[in-house]
């Protein structure tokens, strides 16, 4: 016996927006309820290996495991497994984005299995993964929702003014740089390692007006 679930959820954003913030790892804790942490351990091109942790259950134990996940920009899917697999004997996860009139459809599909000796088995872990990814796809939503609304929201006429952002490439950063950039302002942004996020986002910095540079630098 194995466990399955999928669930989706239409997100009314554009699809690099909805791309870009659910597959920054580095943010989950910002986009998720659920993860206390969110961890980068390894990248390797389109391939990241990281660990995540759950906030204290109602014992007190933190839940932590390190999972690896590669991402394909072209057909708009992920494929990830968990390295560290706790409980489970396996469990694979793919997710899968499709443009539609309404929105982004962003699914999430997981086959897996319990460990005879874990303390929940398939139909349990089925029922409780398909009730926290229609919270948690909630969630989701709402943010990118709000932030794809605050991008088409007009800023101030910046024409002239200089920006410099760090850690501009992914998340709010990067919504702060395209919006300064739209009105007008000339955005410095920083970065520490050549990867997709910087190359999708001098794709859309290049038509837009003013002069704008991307800086690999640490400032940590």
């Amino acid at each position: 016996m194995a466990g399955h679930t999928s669930n989706s959820i239409v997100i009314d954003a554009p699809m690099d927006l909805v791309w870009e913030r659910t597959n920054d790892v580095a943010s989950w804790t910002e986009l998720f309820s659920e993860y206390s942490l969110a961890e980068i351990l390894e990248e390797d091109g389109p391939t990241v290996t990281f660990r995540l942790a759950l906030h204290p259950d109602e014992n007190g134990k933190v839940w932590s495991w390190v999972s690896r996940r590669t991402t394909d920009v072209a057909s708009r899917t992920v494929r990830a497994h968990r390295v560290e697999t706790g409980p489970f004997a396996y469990m694979n996860i793919h997710w899968e984005y499709v443009q539609t009139d309404a929105g982004v459809r962003m699914q999430w599909t997981q086959d897996f299995h319990m460990k005879d000796e874990a303390p929940i088995d398939d139909a349990g872990m089925t029922d409780r993964i398909n009730r926290n990814s229609v919270v948690q796809m909630g969630l989701i939503k709402s943010r990118i929702e709000a932030a794809a609304r605050a991008a088409r929201t007009p800023f101030a006429d910046l024409a002239g003014k200089r920006i410099v952002v760090t850690g501009g490439s992914r998340g709010i950063g990067r919504g702060i740089v395209l919006a300064a950039a739209r009105a007008g302002a000339d955005v410095v942004t920083c970065y520490r390692e050549e990867n997709d996020h910087t190359a999708s986002l001098a794709k859309e910095l290049a038509p837009l007006p003013g002069s704008q540079h991307l800086l690999r630098a640490d400032v940590s």
